[in-house]
């Protein structure tokens, strides 16, 4: 092996060992993250007809699971997703992540309250769009944006689990 390929050779070595150093999170950082719990996710995709939307998805597999198409909305499920189509209600999709609920909008006895998650996150540094009220206790939620401009709403529609 001549010098200038074991030169080389070291060279990406060394960067791929450093830059791997550099990009490895805090463990406790990385066991806090790992721990959050968001809560039941879907996709609230904003559409231009409801109608030819809905009708599009169907032919993907989903079946609509809650219908409010007179308010201009429907909640559709396959297999494995569950995705809002709403016309007129809000521009751009939002990732939408529903701490106390499961799949099927049935509340869970335990889960983490938005307003604990909102603290978490704030500790970490997020900043937030909307924030809830740290003060109650019912349904809240708050609004935050990732580096690349994607909402991300976390929605509680029930009280804070009692502790």
């Amino acid at each position: 092996m001549n010098l200038i390929t074991a030169a080389s050779l070291l060279t990406c070595l060394a960067v791929l060992t450093t830059s791997h150093l550099q990009d490895t999170p805090e463990p406790e950082a990385e066991a806090k993250a790992a721990n959050m719990e968001l809560g039941n996710f879907s996709v609230s995709l904003a559409v231009k007809d409801l109608k030819a939307s809905r009708a599009f998805y169907e032919k993907l597999g989903f079946k609509t699971y809650h219908d409010q198409s007179e308010f201009n909305y429907v909640i559709m499920q396959n297999e494995t997703a569950t995705i809002g189509l709403f016309q007129g209600m809000f521009e751009g999709n939002i990732l939408t992540f529903n701490p106390g609920w499961d799949r099927d909008a049935k509340e869970l006895k335990e889960f983490t309250d938005v307003r604990e998650l909102q603290k978490q996150l704030e500790a970490s540094g997020i900043e937030f769009a909307t924030k809830a009220d740290a003060a109650t206790t019912g349904p809240a939620s708050f609004v935050v944006v990732d580096p690349d401009g994607n909402t991300i709403l976390v929605d509680q529609h029930v009280k804070a689990p009692k502790r």
